[in-house]
């Protein structure tokens, strides 16, 4: 318990948390890769995406071997997408991020697999405009388990959340596709609040859909003003909630005085 408590103090915890950040980043390419396609995400070797040849150890470190190979392929010299530093990288920051936005309290921890997903879910909604029910229902049951036998949410406030962040979309999503014939919100995207709310507690709700809300109209104006397309156009909302979540998960307490909640949805953190 010692040596556990020790990663959560000055020197060791920023470099330590980082480089599990990259870990999980790079983890989090693989998932991005495969589960659009039904791949294993524990089995199977790396390879390249355009030759297909397997990719050695020592050229799947996180971010070095990027720069050692100068953003090629060593067999087949195409290009490397950056996807995978910048994934890698943004894990590496968000890790440490999310345990400093609690004072480094060691609880803050579990939610360090619910961030490495958000990043996931990130990366498949914008490549493939999906977004998993391995990673949704998996995680909606994770949630709960984890924030409740931690004592990081009371049982009421995240299965409320899970209930709740699925009920709402799905009525918008039902109503939206009876009204004009359409699907203008992706189940994927009904079941993903339904994580989000099972993680955050039912408070996080409001605030994640009105970041959500608000950030995805912006990008939908520039891109219908950019583009000069109908209003049609496709855009994936998933990213949106994420980053409404990150703002919730960054931010509690702002949200709770905000919005007169009673109390932020982390009872156990500070």
């Amino acid at each position: 318990m010692e040596y556990w408590q020790t990663l959560f103090e000055v020197p060791l915890r920023w470099p330590f948390w980082s480089a599990l950040g990259l870990l999980w980043g790079s983890f989090a390419n693989v998932c991005i890769a495969r589960m659009p396609i039904n791949e294993s995400v524990v089995s199977g070797r790396s390879r390249c995406p355009r030759c297909a040849r397997q990719i050695a150890w020592y050229d799947n470190i996180p971010v070095v071997s990027f720069i050692m190979l100068r953003a090629k392929c060593r067999h087949c010299a195409l290009p490397i997408s950056w996807q995978y530093p910048l994934v890698e990288l943004v894990t590496a920051a968000l890790f440490p991020l999310t345990l400093a936005a609690y004072d480094w309290e060691p609880l803050a921890a579990i939610y360090l697999p619910f961030v490495g997903a958000l990043v996931v879910v990130t990366g498949i909604d914008l490549w493939y405009r999906i977004i998993p029910d391995r990673i949704t229902i998996g995680g909606t049951v994770v949630g709960v388990v984890l924030t409740v036998a931690s004592g990081a949410l009371m049982w009421s406030d995240s299965v409320l959340g899970a209930v709740l962040g699925f009920g709402m979309f799905f009525l918008l999503a039902w109503g939206y596709r009876k009204w004009k014939g359409i699907d203008g919100l992706g189940f994927g995207d009904v079941k993903f609040l339904a994580m989000l709310g099972a993680w955050l507690g039912y408070r996080s709700l409001l605030p994640i859909v009105v970041v959500a809300s608000i950030a995805g109209s912006l990008v939908g104006v520039t891109v219908l003003l950019r583009r000069g397309g109908g209003m049609q156009t496709a855009i994936p909302f998933g990213p949106f909630l994420v980053l409404g979540a990150m703002a919730y998960l960054f931010f509690p307490h702002f949200w709770a005085e905000l919005l007169f909640l009673d109390s932020p949805a982390y009872g156990a953190l500070p």
